[in-house]
C-alpha cells in the first residue's frame, strides 16, 4: 500500500464530480479576470499598435532589454553559485556533531533568513559605496550578489539540513558499518542523496534568486526591470514594457524548471540503472565458478 493511499482516501464519484466542477469554475473565473484586464488595457489604449511598435526596433533590444537581461543573468548566476556554496558549508555545519559549530552555523543561518533581502541590498550598497574598497559603479552589483547569496544561501542550508534528516537512518548506519566516520558518511553518502532529493526545492530557490535580482533597480543596478522602466518612461508605454519584462522572466524560469526536471529524471534513471547491473553481476558470479 502506497503512502498516498494511507494518507488520503481515493475520491469517489461524487467527490470527483465536485472537483471537476471546482476546476471548471476556477478556470472560468481566471478567464473572466484575464478578459477584464485585457478590456481595461484596451480602453486605455495600452494595446494599441503604437505602444508595442518599439519592441520591433533593434535599438530597443540593443540599448534597453538585452543589456538589462545580461546584467540580471550575471547577478543571478553569481548569486546562485555563492548561495549553493554558502548553503552547503553552513548546512553541513548545522549537521556537525560539534556543538560550537552547530551553534555558530545555526546563528548565521537564522540571522540572514530573518533579514529582508532588500534591506541587505541597501545596507551593502551604502557600506561598499562609502568604504572606498570597491569602485562606486561596482557597489550595486556586489550588493545585489552578496544580499542574494546570504539570504538564499541560508534557505539552501536549511534545505540541506532537512534533506539529510529526511533520509532513512540506515544510510548513515550503512556508511559507518563499512568503516566511514560520521563526517565521511555525511559528506560522501548523505549529502549527495539529500541534494538529489531536494533538487525541485533547490530549483525553486534558484527561481527566487532570479526574480529577487529585480530588486536591484532600487539601488541603481541596471538590470532588466530598470531597463524596461527606462524604455517605458521614454516611449510612454510603461505597462507594455513591464509585460514584456514579465514574459522574459516567465520564459527563463520555465526553462530553468524544465532543465531541472530533465536533470532529475536523468539522475534518477542513472541511479536506477546501476542496481540491475549490480544484481546481474552477482548472479553471474556463481555461474562462472
Amino acid at each position: 500500500m502506497s503512502a498516498q493511499q494511507v494518507l488520503f482516501d481515493a475520491p469517489g464519484p461524487r467527490a470527483r464530480r465536485t472537483i471537476l466542477i471546482g476546476n471548471i469554475v476556477g478556470v472560468l473565473v481566471a478567464l473572466g479576470v484575464l478578459a477584464w484586464v485585457v478590456s481595461a488595457l484596451a480602453d486605455r489604449g495600452q494595446l494599441a499598435g503604437s505602444m508595442w511598435s518599439p519592441f520591433l526596433e533593434g535599438r530597443t533590444w540593443e540599448f534597453f532589454i538585452l543589456p538589462g537581461l545580461l546584467n540580471t543573468l550575471k547577478a543571478a548566476g553569481a548569486s546562485i553559485v555563492g548561495a549553493v556554496l554558502f548553503g552547503l558549508v553552513f548546512g553541513v555545519g548545522r549537521l556537525s556533531h560539534a556543538a560550537p559549530i552547530r551553534w555558530v552555523a545555526g546563528t548565521v543561518v537564522e540571522f540572514f533568513r530573518a533579514v529582508p533581502v532588500l534591506l541587505m541590498m541597501i545596507f551593502f550598497w551604502l557600506a561598499l559605496g562609502r568604504s572606498g574598497v570597491v569602485q562606486p559603479q561596482d557597489a550595486p552589483f556586489l550588493a545585489v550578489v552578496i544580499a542574494l547569496t546570504l539570504y538564499n544561501g541560508s534557505v539552501i542550508a536549511e534545505l540541506v539540513r532537512s534533506g539529510v534528516h529526511g533520509l532513512p537512518k540506515g544510510q548513515r548506519e550503512a556508511g559507518m558499518a563499512i568503516g566511514l566516520t560520521r563526517t565521511q558518511s555525511l559528506r560522501n553518502v548523505e549529502v549527495p542523496q539529500a541534494l538529489l532529493a531536494m533538487l525541485p526545492a533547490l530549483v525553486s530557490q534558484f527561481v527566487v534568486i532570479l526574480k529577487d535580482s529585480a530588486l536591484g533597480f532600487i539601488i541603481t543596478y541596471p538590470e532588466l526591470l530598470q531597463g524596461v522602466r527606462r524604455l517605458g518612461v521614454g516611449e510612454g508605454n510603461v505597462i507594455p514594457s513591464l509585460l514584456v519584462a514579465a514574459a522574459i522572466f516567465i520564459a527563463i524560469n520555465f526553462a530553468l524548471s524544465s532543465l531541472a526536471t530533465r536533470l532529475s529524471g536523468f539522475l534518477s534513471f542513472r541511479t536506477r540503472g546501476r542496481r540491475p547491473a549490480a544484481r546481474g553481476s552477482m548472479t553471474m558470479d556463481p555461474a562462472s565458478t
